[in-house]
């Protein structure tokens, strides 16, 4: 496996930031908005984000030779966390998904290791997971 990062996935997960960002800016302002926008915008989408890490690990269990409970367990999990966050007031939410992205990130990390997925694919997971944790904990805060 290549450890060069490829420049669309860098540029596309940078982009990915910037409704966590905008939501946070807004939170932590005291900008009014017509919604709540802990829960429309830092909520929602890190449930869908969540989600969608998952999905990352889904597609990588299904390139893999042979069966993989661990990593189909794990692919699924982040998505039912994110789900069951939507149950929690706003606060709760962020806090839950935070520990949601923490702990995939720990798992991409560890499929690094095992050379499941690109060595550049930890380097950019560290990067962006830190700037969403950082806006979810400055939005629950």
């Amino acid at each position: 496996m290549t450890s060069a990062m490829p420049r669309a996935a860098l540029v596309l997960g940078l982009l990915g930031l910037v409704p966590f960002v905008a939501f946070a800016a807004v939170v932590r302002t005291g900008l009014v908005l017509p919604a709540d926008p802990a829960r429309i915008g830092a909520v929602l989408y890190g449930v869908v984000i969540l989600s969608f890490m998952g999905g990352a690990q889904w597609g990588l269990a299904t390139a893999a030779p042979g069966p993989r409970p661990r990593a189909f367990i794990v692919s699924v999990a982040p998505a039912l966390l994110a789900w069951a966050s939507l149950a929690l007031d706003a606060r709760l939410s962020l806090l839950l998904l935070t520990g949601g992205f923490a702990a995939l990130l720990a798992y991409d990390l560890w499929t690094v290791r095992q050379g499941e997925a690109p060595p550049w694919y930890g380097r950019l997971r560290i990067g962006l997971t830190g700037v969403v944790a950082a806006c979810l904990l400055a939005a629950a805060l």
